[in-house]
Parts: structure tokens; sequence; C-alpha cells
């Protein structure tokens, strides 16, 4: 390390200088400028960025279909049930340990540090989610720049993409007679024609297509037979363009950390509402409304009865907070130390609720209007997922007067929601890297790093095997592994760090106990990591191997599959036995001293007094006068013997690491 006469020269990125003054036992704090951790503009930032990251895709595409299939009003009860026991409750948890630990997920495991490989498990989580959820709004921006024309191009059959599968007549009336249309436009009832005609009449009509299922997979995504066909390996220049803007403005949301994303929820999180709310105005004068909304609240209080709907109901829940994944923590790391956050938990989670619940009426409404002019049930149009997002209703949209501005208004919503999600995914990853690694100085550099990975990984999903990819990093990326992340967390703070210790830190920021005091302690310690395991069991008994449509994916996928989700709770383990091997002494000795909460668990102004017996780390170790020596504790897991270099500067006498490694 280089010697500098009169002055002292290191690597360490932050060197805190605690100056006690005698008279009034105040401290003073001098920091770099540019190592501060950001915070929330206002409150207000936080509600809109948690209630962004909440309120995703999900809400519209998933609910409602969950809805009408799990009983529709009946379902309402065991989702509110499961609101109280999972959803608000893990919600408030996460809040309340990133508020209070001002880190990132990996770094915030100074509570328990052999759990660190929690936080390293939510980062892996949180980057394969924002690979693909920034595709979904790569397709967003297509569909919406192809609504810029006078006609929505889905609507008719008469382009290249088309095949002779394609719906080029209206059926309605054919239908509505019992009769069925052939390809040709003639309507044949079942007396006009042998029995054995008629079966492939049905066989027919089943394999017909609708303009804007063809537009969807024909055009847009130009899908390949499956992983086999060598055809799939071309790109799609159209979505790649729109996945590189779509991380360009995930980047400009972003590149200035809070301070900018704070500005972007405003729109991201109120513009959707507006939406949501002139969709329902308009669904509501469309014929056939009143049956799709029917369709959708109608209760089936025989289906409370079965233990698929309760599961549903906590699965919904559970993935629409969004928990496990290290968004709330992050989110909740830049808040001051005292906003209550039990409020803002309660808020957020009931608003997402709602919003889902409402979302219904709208997507069902015109489902409805749908399935009027088709002439068919509604049960035959509903649909999740990126069919309802991408076909259902673009046809619907696309039979309305004036189709291209309902089509731009209903892309747009989505955009926002896919964006004001994806903020927060991006945003994980980047503090997770910035705070374990110490490169706040170079947040914009790591920021344009990520982004610029996150674009290059994302184009294999623009190719014609895209769908496939997309959809086997749904199946896996954030769900088993998800699940099995939450009961590690909930277990490692509730029974190692101790419920009683957390809901302590939770008063030093309220001023109170959260009320009612023995609801939280017990459903922490209790009944939330119970819930958490019911449905990852479920998650396990309802798995089936990945499909999309008619095309089955072979085992080598389904096994890579299972990779990307063990790659993420193994990082548990992993990170453990690394830790345990850093330590000296017997076995036992190692994991007790790292199931301790560090002297620096914690804001910086809250640091608890170090106990010698632990040999923990203080990286900010005030400089004292100049009589008093301090030594860092060589027993670091980061810092190795090499690494320490004595420096003498005017009296001043202490240790200082010449470089430090993670």
């Amino acid at each position: 390390m280089p010697k500098k006469k009169g002055g002292l020269e290191t690597d360490v990125s932050e060197i805190r200088i605690t100056v006690n003054r005698a008279d009034d036992d105040r401290s003073i704090s001098i920091t770099g400028g540019e190592d501060e951790r950001g915070v929330w503009g206002s409150k207000i930032e936080f509600i809109l960025s948690c209630l962004s990251f909440a309120v995703g895709l999900g809400n519209i595409w998933r609910f409602p279909y969950l809805c009408y299939r799990n009983g529709g009003g009946a379902f309402l009860i065991p989702y509110v049930v499961m609101l109280f026991i999972t959803g608000v409750p893990l919600f408030f948890f996460e809040l309340s340990l990133g508020q209070y630990g001002q880190e990132g997920p990996i770094t915030i495991w100074k509570v328990v540090p052999l759990f660190q490989g929690v936080g390293i498990g939510m980062f892996i989580i949180a980057f394969f989610i924002c690979l693909y959820y920034n595709v979904i709004i790569a397709w967003a921006f297509f569909y919406l720049f192809s609504s810029f024309t006078a006609e929505v191009p889905w609507k008719s059959c008469g382009h290249w993409y088309n095949t002779a599968a394609c719906r080029r007549f209206d059926t309605k009336n054919c239908t509505a007679h019992e009769g069925i249309m052939s390809p040709n436009g003639t309507c044949f009832q079942q007396n006009d024609v042998s029995p054995e005609d008629w079966q492939n009449l049905n066989n027919t009509a089943m394999s017909m297509k609708m303009p804007a299922d063809e537009f969807f997979h024909n055009f847009m995504l130009d899908i390949s037979q499956g992983f086999h066909d060598e055809e799939g390996h071309g790109l799609q220049w159209h979505l790649c363009l729109c996945l590189i803007l779509s991380w360009l403005v995930v980047f400009l949301g972003l590149f200035k950390g809070v301070s900018s994303m704070g500005k972007a929820v405003y729109f991201t999180a109120l513009f959707p509402y507006m939406v949501l709310i002139i969709l329902f105005v308009r669904a509501i004068t469309l014929p056939g409304c009143g049956d799709g909304i029917s369709f959708y609240i109608t209760p089936v209080w025989s289906k409370l009865l079965s233990a698929r709907v309760w599961a549903d109901a906590a699965m919904q829940i559970f993935f629409s907070l969004g928990p496990c994944w290290g968004g709330l923590i992050t989110l909740a790391s830049y808040n001051k130390f005292n906003n209550n956050c039990l409020r803002d938990a309660v808020f957020i989670a009931v608003a997402n609720c709602s919003t889902s619940f409402f979302s219904g009426f709208v997507i069902f409404g015109i489902v409805g209007f749908m399935a009027h002019e088709l002439g068919v049930p509604v049960s035959e149009v509903a649909a999740q997922g990126a069919g309802l997002a991408f076909i259902a209703y673009p046809e619907a949209v696309a039979r309305l007067p004036f189709s291209p501005v309902w089509s731009c208004l209903f892309f747009v919503m989505l955009l926002t929601l896919g964006l004001g999600s994806q903020f927060t995914i991006v945003q994980t990853v980047i503090t997770c890297v910035v705070d374990f690694f110490g490169l706040r100085r170079h947040y914009k550099k790591t920021c344009v790093a990520i982004c610029t990975l996150g674009c290059v990984l994302g184009i294999s999903m623009c190719s014609g095997h895209g769908m496939y990819i997309l959809q086997l990093l749904d199946n896996y990326s954030g769900t088993y592994s998800a699940l099995m992340i939450g009961c590690v967390e909930l277990i490692a703070i509730t029974w190692v760090y101790g419920v009683d210790n957390f809901m302590d830190d939770i008063k030093s920021m309220l001023g109170h106990y959260p009320p009612p005091y023995y609801y939280w302690k017990y459903v922490w310690k209790y009944v939330t990591p119970a819930s958490v395991f019911i449905i990852l069991i479920f998650t396990f008994v309802d798995y089936s191997p990945s499909f999309y449509g008619d095309y089955k994916y072979p085992v080598w996928a389904d096994v890579l599959g299972w990779f990307i989700s063990f790659s993420c709770i193994m990082a548990v383990p992993v990170r453990a036995i690394w830790l345990i091997l850093q330590k000296s002494g017997p076995l036992k000795a190692r994991v007790q001293q790292l199931c301790r909460s560090g002297h620096d668990w914690g804001p910086p102004d809250r640091k608890r007094p170090q106990d010698p017996t632990l040999n923990a780390i203080d990286s900010k170790t005030p400089l004292a006068n100049d009589e008093e020596q301090y030594e860092m504790d060589r027993e670091s897991p980061y810092l190795r013997d090499d690494d320490w270099e004595d420096e003498e500067d005017d009296g001043l006498h202490m240790k200082v690491p010449s470089r430090i490694k993670v």
C-alpha cells in the first residue's frame, strides 16, 4: 500500500470519523457524500413504489381467472383469510426487516450471518425474473406501436402470416342456431351432414384460430415447433429493438437510484388506475357485459370445501405481493428509520388485493362482450396469463369502434404495470451488488452494467424459441425457490435471531410494539411459516412437466428448470459452509458465533455494543485520540492476515486494511 507522509491513504470505500464533544456528548459523523445511502424523497414515493411493485401483471391476467375457476365470489373468503395469515404478515415482516437494517437483501444478514445465503438466493431469483419480465414489457411495447394504425392489424386474416386455420367469418349466427361453420364460411347443422362429416367439422372448428392468436404466435413471436426446430434460433429483430427500448426505460428510471425511481412511480403506480376506470366505464356499456361479470362473481359455495381453492388463494396472495424476492427489503431499506411500516404494509396489501378484485370486473366485462360477439359461453373465452393479455383482450378490442384507441390505452396500462414491478426487481439486483461489493461510488456504472447484461441475456427470448425459454424461467425461477427461501427466512429471524428481539427492533422504529402484539408474534413464529410450507407442498404436488400449447418440453429442459430453482436455495447451505470454514475453533462454536447478530446490525446511528466474545468486525471503527490504538478483528471472513498493514500518522496508531475483498 502506498504511504503518504502526513496523511493516510487506503482503498477503504468509507471512513467514518466520530468526534466526541465533552460538553454535550453528541457525535458528529463525517462521511463522503457519494457513499451515503439514498433515501426516498418523500413518504408518498415509498408508498407508490411498493404499490407499483405489488400491483403487477398478475393482478390483471391471473386473479380474475382464479376467481371464476374457484367459485366466483366465494373465492374471496379464502383469499381474505390468506391475506391476513400469509400476505400481510410477510409484507410487514420484510418491510420491517429492511427498514431497521437499512441494507440490501444480502448485507442485511448481519442479523444472522449464517443465513446470508438467503439474501444471495433472493438476488438470484430477482435476476432471473428481471430477465423474462422485461421481455413481456417488450411485447407490450410492440403491441402499442402496432396499434398506431387506422385499424389494429389483428382484426382480420388477410396478412401474409395468417394460415388457413385463421377464422375469417363471424360465427355468431351459426353457433346461435347450434351449427358449425366450415372454413369457407358455410354453416352446417347436424342434420345436414353425416355423423362422420359432423365430427370432422367439429375437429376443424376446434383447430380454428382467432386473428389475434396468429398475430401473437405467427407474426410477433414467429414461434418455432419446439427446441428441436432448427429454424427457431433466428432472432426477431422487431422484438430485439423493443427489448432494448425496455431496458433503456428501466435504466432511465433507475440511474439516479431511488431519487429517479421515486419520480417514475408517480406515473407507473397511478396511471393504471386511471386506465382501469376508463376501461370499466366502457366495459359496462357493452352487450354481454352482464353475463361476463355474473360469471366472474356468482358464488359457488361448495368450492370452499376443496383444498385446491384454499391453495390457489394462498399462492395468489404470496406471488401477488412479491415477498421473498428481495424487492420489499430493498424498498424499505431506503426508508427513514421511524417510518410507520405497519400502516404502510396493511394499506399496500389491501390496496393490491382490491385492485385485483376490481380488475376482474373490467376483464370479465370485456370477456363477456367477446363471448356475446362469438355466440359462445363465457367459459370458452375466459383465459389467463399471456393468452388473456395478448390474445383474448386484443381480439375483443378489435371488435370495438375506435379499436386503436382502446388498444393503446390497454397496452400503456400493461406497460406501466410491468415497468412498476420491473423497477423494483432491477433495483433489488443493483442494491445487492452495490451493497455487497461496496460500489456506492459507482452506482451508475453498476446500473449500466446490469441493464446491459440483462438485455444481452434476454435477447435469447426474442428468438423463435423465446416463448419456451420464457415459460421455463417463469415456471421455475420464482416459484419453488421463493417459497423455500421464504420458509428459511422466517425460521432464521423468528427462531434463530428471536421473534422477541425482532419485535424489540420494530418497537425502536415505531415507538411501540405493533398491535396486536401476540398476533404478530405467533403468526410470524408459527402460522405464516406453516402456511408458506403448505403452499410449497401444494406446489410440488401440483407439479407437471413443462408444456406450452400442445408442445411438451424435453426432459433436459425440465432438468434445467429444476437446476435454476435449486441454484437459488442452494446458496443458503453453500454460503453457510463457506462462512463456517472461514472461522476457527470447534464447529459448534463457529455455528453459534454465526447465529448471533453482529454489533453492526441495524442503522448506522443505532449500532449495538460490541460483544468481545463474538470477534465481530466493525468496518467503521471510529478514530480515537492519539493515546489509544484500535485494531480491527482479524477473524473477519472478508479479510486475510496479509490484507493488513500498519500505518502511523502523527501519533495516531491504528490497523487499516490495505484492500477489502468480498
